[in-house]
């Protein structure tokens, strides 16, 4: 198995349900890993395996729109990915917000979603 990893990707983002959030913004941090079976692959080209720039332009579209939660915003990448990429056997996906609006708290908050496919669903 090969995985593709983006890590500590920095972005502007509109999320969260809490007011102002979705004007003032806030900057995420997100880790990306997606394996897959190398099968007979010999590397030759990017398109034997999967393109990590692609993964970039699916992230950093996808946080230009706003949500609620970032568990949605996890769910969704991820979808995305595997939508591009059905030889995806698993996504970890990490997003943290790296200024909560928590009184007195110092520290990032997010969400690790980690999605799991069979070898027959594509």
């Amino acid at each position: 198995m090969v995985t593709i990893e983006l890590q500590n990707i920095r972005l502007q983002g509109y999320h969260g349900i809490y007011e102002g959030e979705n004007k003032l913004g806030s900057v995420y941090e997100i880790t990306v890993r997606v394996s897959y079976e190398e099968g007979q692959s010999v590397f030759d080209n990017v398109s034997e395996t999967i393109n990590y720039a692609e993964i970039y332009t699916i992230v950093k579209q996808r946080m230009l729109v706003a949500t609620p939660l970032i568990e949605k915003l996890a769910d969704d990448i991820a979808g995305l990915i595997k939508d591009q990429y059905p030889q995806s056997m698993e996504i970890v996906l990490s997003i943290y917000k790296l200024n909560a609006p928590i009184q007195g708290f110092e520290g990032k908050v997010g969400v690790t979603m980690h999605k799991r496919y069979d070898a027959e669903k594509k």
